[in-house]
């Protein structure tokens, strides 16, 4: 108990004296009766103020905490890392084995073959990292990633970044980390049997994946800035009088340029003086500057200095592309549906396959490199980078102009089918006399037609098939085992006319914004035409998968309780991976066999006794 008294009641006591007098000195003062009254009353006002103390103090607490945390939230996201110089990675096929975990004591851990990297944190506590350049390799050791807490981590070869050359590693944040405020990079070690131990150094924070600068692209007038978190929501983007480009050389020297264009993940700016290139400098950091923050977005990215080509050169380029028609997706362990998803589209007038591939970790390769010796143009470029589809699907009309490749991209998932149902009459409208249907004549047709020569994309619409009764993946095929759909037709998807594209790149489910000044426009298809048959709803074993990895930086994730109306989500699922009730026979409304019936006729091959393998099985 804590007792207040009136100063001019209470004469301070004299700690030299005796301690019996001042004891009795207070007695005396309380016992007096106009004290007694007034101490009560006195007594009784105070009592009540420390539930105000209280509230006040609380309240003033969680102040401090929220401008403290904030701050800590400022700092971890103001960092910002650059090298600047390449890496020699002509042996880095030999770690295209997957790193196994070895069960070895942390005394074996030798920290003298520590790698210098930068990390940053994925989704779901993955951790990717990026092997500084210059950095040297030793190809004989396994590596594993050792945290503050001692807590280790296999370290799993992930590819090299194809515009970089860059060596990359991923990991698992151990689950003693996940309820830290704080993350920290981890250190990259090999593992040998030498007992020596060095403490690591101190590494720096996790760069966090929801704000970053993670790619970028020179073409011949400007530079492309892939970032996240800059414009972070669907619909809004920053003018670009918001934001610079940064370009930082050796030794932190920095030379901006202003941001000419701002849509979704893409940024433009121009290149920097070539007075400001140094020869001797092979890799030069790049960012964005928020102007009004006077805040640099952390970056992983390069800028790579691109000489000027000719101008005629440029222009034939452009004029005379290698491809008329092109296809482009992005795709994650689809080894088993590959060969059936090119060979039709290539007997269907597909000429190149651009795939971008999200980190696959199946036989997705081995089954690319098969259908290479087998004739087929194949492109694949390693785009690690997570739920960017449309980031992605910017950057291949950079690349597809920057290497003459395609006049037309065809933007279609590896679950989806572009077909005509005229193919099944062979009275096909745009059908060329004494050659194979295809979709080749349909886009000739609007090129060089009078009434639609400025058609630049056309819009062809989705059939959505269910998994039509079957309980696994079909052995003969998607187009084989799934017969049955929905009524209705949903989505579109798109052929676009790359040099139709707006500079700003912006896409949404696979759709380009088109650079109407030049007087381009798009074109809705008929059904009768052509249409995307879309596997979607198929064997639940094959479907659920889907919950682990979206790629489209809009879709929110599936596992997440929010948004459970949107056409994006599948009637009836939730939010959780279990399997609804009888799943298999969902979405059947309509059977549609038509598909079936063309390619079993075209890639059918007869085993005798009324059996059938389809050319794109295995053996």
């Amino acid at each position: 108990m804590i007792i207040y008294f009136h100063q001019k009641h209470l004469c301070p006591l004299n700690s030299n004296s005796n301690s019996n007098s001042n004891i009795n000195h207070l007695i005396n003062i309380l016992t007096q009766p106009s004290m007694s009254l007034h101490f009560f009353s006195r007594w009784e006002t105070m009592r009540r103020r420390p539930r105000t103390t209280f509230l006040v103090s609380f309240i003033t607490i969680i102040i401090l905490f929220a401008i403290f945390s904030l701050h800590l939230y400022g700092y971890a996201l103001s960092r910002f890392r650059y090298s600047h110089s390449d890496i020699d990675t002509r042996n880095n096929n030999l770690f295209l084995n997957e790193h196994t975990q070895l069960k070895r004591r942390v005394s074996s851990i030798n920290f003298k073959h520590s790698i210098s990297t930068v990390s940053v944190l994925f989704p779901d506590w993955e951790v990717l990292l990026i092997v500084k350049p210059n950095t040297p390799l030793d190809y004989g050791y396994n590596y594993l990633c050792i945290f503050r807490n001692s807590a280790l981590s296999p370290a799993r070869f992930s590819g090299v970044l194809p515009f970089t050359n860059l060596t990359t590693f991923k990991c698992d944040l151990p689950e003693s980390l996940h309820r830290r405020s704080r993350f920290y990079q981890p250190a990259l070690v090999t593992v040998t049997s030498e007992n020596e131990v060095y403490d690591p150094p101190p590494l720096p924070e996790l760069l966090r994946w929801n704000l970053l600068v993670y790619e970028s692209f020179s073409t011949v007038d400007d530079v492309v800035v892939f970032a996240k978190g800059v414009n972070h929501r669907k619909g809004y983007d920053r003018s670009p009088s918001e934001l610079r480009c940064v370009f930082v050389f050796g030794e932190g020297r920095t030379v901006t340029t202003a941001v000419t264009s701002s849509v979704q993940e893409v940024f433009r700016c121009p290149h920097p003086y070539r007075k400001f290139l140094f020869q001797e400098i092979e890799k030069i950091g790049i960012s964005l500057e928020i102007i009004g923050k006077n805040f640099v977005v952390p970056s992983v990215a390069y800028y790579i200095p691109r000489p000027r080509p000719n101008t005629v050169t440029v222009l034939e380029t452009q004029a005379h592309s290698k491809y008329f028609l092109c296809a482009c997706t992005m795709v994650y362990n689809v080894g088993k549906f590959l060969r059936e998803w090119v060979m039709y589209h290539s007997k269907v007038g597909v000429e190149n396959f651009i795939l971008y591939d999200n980190n696959s970790d199946d036989d997705f390769q081995s089954v690319v490199n098969e259908l290479r010796e087998n004739g087929y143009n194949i492109t694949t470029l390693l785009w690690i980078w997570p739920k960017t589809q449309e980031a992605g699907f910017s950057h291949s009309i950079l690349h597809s102009k920057s290497k003459g490749l395609c006049s037309w991209i065809m933007y279609v998932d590896v679950d989806e089918f572009v077909y005509s149902p005229s193919w099944s009459d062979n009275e096909g409208k745009y059908k060329i006399k004494n050659e194979f249907p295809s979709l080749k004549p349909m886009l000739l047709y609007r090129q060089q037609s009078n009434v639609s020569h400025d058609i630049g994309q056309l819009s062809v619409r989705c059939k959505e098939f269910g998994p039509s009764g079957q309980r696994k993946n079909p052995v003969k095929g998607v187009i084989q085992g799934y017969t049955c759909r929905k009524r209705l037709d949903q989505r579109h998807k798109s052929i676009v006319l790359i040099n139709a594209v707006h500079r700003g790149l912006r896409n949404v489910i696979h759709h380009f914004e088109l650079n109407e000044k030049e007087g381009f426009r798009s074109e809705q298809i008929s059904m009768e035409e052509v249409v995307v048959n879309h596997y979607k709803y198929q064997a639940w074993d094959e479907f659920k998968s889907k919950f682990r990895r979206r790629v489209s930086a809009y879709v929110v994730d599936w596992r997440q309780n929010v948004n459970l109306n949107s056409k994006d989500r599948t009637p009836g699922l939730g939010f959780q991976p279990i399997e609804p009730k009888d799943w298999m026979h969902k979405f059947c409304e309509v059977r549609d066999d038509r598909l079936k019936s063309v390619t079993r006729a075209w890639f059918g091959i007869s085993l005798g006794h009324n059996e059938t393998r389809m050319a794109w099985q295995s053996n």
